[in-house]
């Protein structure tokens, strides 16, 4: 029996064939130093593993309300007043499997067959492939350094057609790390309203800036959509829990929505992220974005001297995307060469889109100092010869 022709629109991953390969090298007693994987090195902060299991013990794996546990959506409103002056309602927070189950539950809502999405081209692969599912169409829009890699207004406008209907960005960004103004951000809600579209901004990467904070599009207005998540900042990242901030007359759809494809998040992560703003926690995350920060400092400066182009310093998450064109045409090429002979991963540009994608290549700095000096010191002899 045919898959459905859907299917020939989802991409994999491409990395996870270098990645697969880097684990048989490793079986086969080689070293690799890992720069591919978008996953924090350190452990989930004792003190929510620790209410993790005090809420196994307990007993408290039933069901949560579709919405999430009210104690964790208060929380997390809490968390906007706290960090950011915002005043958020609780009542618009939805508590989802991951930003993953939030996407799908936006996309979803809003999109319809063949209505447009206007993404940025590079960005994180998934996004495309989730317009896909609902049946939409991903429309990429190349940015580059000009613009901090990030779409704006005037971009979005020439590129907007009578179809669109959904604008996405992220703020940090993958495979960036730029932020998007708190300006940029208000003139993309205006052209989404002036248009009759929505804006959906993703902000999973918040906490982990460096230099400055991000402002959360939520202080622009009530009628945009937010995704963040409980995977990066906080360390939850096989917890599977994230949340959205919708506007208040989405809410119940997202709801109707939630009920049908998955009935809650994982109840065990709900009653764990309780803790995740404590103070006790907080010290600890604010730790690890440090040394995000000081791997950051040391790789940057590095991976310029060796030749790589970054031309704008990321301001946030834990990636650089890099030009390679001074080494290859062929940044797949490069990819799986790199790791044969110098023992090291990292992500193609091909994953990210197709704008420049061959010339470019992603460094995560996922691992620590040492291993990232190893890692440069590798690429520097590979790419002298």
């Amino acid at each position: 029996m045919s898959q459905a022709r859907r299917m020939a629109h989802i991409q994999p991953f491409h990395v996870m064939a270098l990645l697969a390969r880097a684990r048989a090298l490793e079986a086969q007693g080689h070293d690799i130093v890992h720069m591919e994987i978008g996953e924090p090195d350190f452990p989930t902060p004792a003190p929510i593993v620790a209410a993790g299991q005090r809420a196994l013990a307990a007993g408290l794996t039933q069901y949560t309300p579709a919405l999430g546990l009210p104690e964790l959506r208060a929380a997390i409103s809490d968390f906007y007043r706290e960090q950011h002056g915002v005043v958020v309602d609780p009542g618009r927070i939805v508590v989802t499997p991951g930003a993953s189950g939030a996407l799908h539950l936006v996309l979803a809502l809003l999109v319809d067959r063949d209505q447009q999405v206007l993404l940025t081209d590079p960005g994180y692969p998934c996004n495309r492939n989730f317009v896909h599912l609902v049946e939409g169409e991903p429309v990429g829009v190349p940015v580059d350094a000009a613009t901090g890699y990030q779409l704006t207004a005037a971009m979005a406008e020439q590129h907007w057609t009578e179809h669109t209907r959904l604008l996405m960005v992220a703020s940090p960004a993958n495979p960036t790390g730029t932020l998007l103004a708190q300006a940029e951000l208000a003139a993309l809600q205006q052209l989404a309203q002036a248009r009759g579209a929505r804006l959906v901004v993703d902000e999973i990467y918040h906490g982990l800036t460096y230099d400055s904070d991000a402002p959360t599009a939520l202080a622009v207005s009530d009628e945009l959509f937010v995704i963040n998540s409980f995977s990066k900042y906080f360390g939850m990242t096989g917890w599977r829990l994230g949340w959205i901030v919708a506007p208040p007359d989405q809410v119940e759809g997202l709801e109707r929505l939630a009920q049908n494809l998955y009935l809650a998040a994982p109840t065990l992560s709900q009653h764990a992220a309780l803790v995740a703003f404590t103070p006790e926690t907080r010290a600890i995350l604010e730790e690890r974005r440090a040394a995000f920060q000081a791997r950051r400092d040391y790789l940057l400066p590095a991976l310029r001297e060796l030749g790589f182009v970054i031309p704008v310093t990321p301001r946030g998450a834990f990636y650089l995307y890099a030009d390679c064109s001074r080494f290859t045409d062929d940044s797949f090429a490069f990819s799986r060469q790199l790791l044969e002979e110098a023992g090291v991963a990292i992500t193609p540009g091909r994953d990210f889109g197709e704008h420049r994608a061959s010339q470019h290549v992603r460094f995560a700095y996922t691992t620590d100092i040492p291993r990232l000096q190893e890692g440069v010191e590798r690429i520097r002899r590979f790419v002298t010869g």
